[in-house]
């Protein structure tokens, strides 16, 4: 009980209080862009579902938006711009249940934020809902968010990782270019989202929220094995002797 105050107390803090701004601003700023790539090329393409250089285009502009979001919040909370992400930081124990809650919480404020303002400034246009093809089942589309979170979220962790050195400008860098590839390679089956956050506030925003499972446990079941996985197999915090001078050898 004491230990679960402490937490709470540690996630109304001064510098929990700061995180919280960071994430909503970053997430805001990421899910404007993203999104506003999407309406935008929509808008200039008659039929950008079946066009591969609007696939491009929304990559592009997701991995760019990403890397910066990251970037700008990284010593302030960590840059995870994702409930996902969070979750797989809370599961590794990287952060506190409390502080992942309101995490999630300034997440999805700034993910609707970014949705409202899109809808309320382009005035006809629509905000677009992450598609899932009608041959495709809901499983199937799971799995593949789920892969490209896991993708996404063992990235986080490997450039986050103190033991290889400070972030720096790679780290987000990474972080977005493995964002950008997922979309490319999943775009049209499920949008390539790997944020629940982006989709939720889709789904408010556009009316509609068919699927929005979809969006939900596939990334967080991924994240969660990143982390697990990354901490406990790859690179545990105690190395075991026998495998010291391999990890010593490896440049990082």
């Amino acid at each position: 009980m004491a230990s679960l105050k402490s937490c709470f107390r540690h996630s109304v803090a001064s510098v929990a209080l700061r995180s919280y701004v960071a994430e909503f601003i970053s997430t805001f700023l990421f899910v404007f862009a993203a999104v506003g790539a999407t309406m935008a090329s929509g808008k200039m393409t008659a039929d950008a579902g079946r066009d591969s250089s609007s696939l491009v285009v929304i990559a592009v502009a997701s991995a760019f938006s990403l890397s910066v979001a990251v970037y700008i919040s990284a010593n302030v909370s960590g840059g995870h711009v994702n409930p996902a992400v969070t979750f797989g930081m809370a599961v590794g124990g990287h952060i506190s249940i409390p502080m992942a809650i309101f995490y999630w919480i300034a997440q999805m404020l700034g993910s609707v934020m970014a949705c409202l303002l899109l809808k309320t400034t382009t005035v006809a246009q629509q905000v677009p809902l992450h598609p899932i093809p009608q041959e495709m089942t809901g499983f199937g589309a799971s799995i593949l968010e789920g892969v490209m979170t896991f993708s996404l979220v063992y990235t986080v962790y490997a450039s986050a990782d103190p033991r290889r050195g400070a972030m720096g400008t790679i780290g987000p860098l990474a972080i977005g270019l493995i964002a950008g590839a997922n979309i490319l390679a999943s775009g049209p089956f499920t949008g390539g989202s790997m944020n629940p956050a982006c989709s939720f506030a889709t789904a408010v925003i556009g009316g509609s929220f068919k699927n929005q499972a979809v969006y939900w446990v596939g990334p967080l079941i991924g994240a969660a094995i990143a982390g697990i996985l990354y901490d406990n197999v790859v690179f545990p915090t105690q190395v075991p002797d026998s495998l010291r001078g391999i990890s010593d050898g490896v440049g990082v």
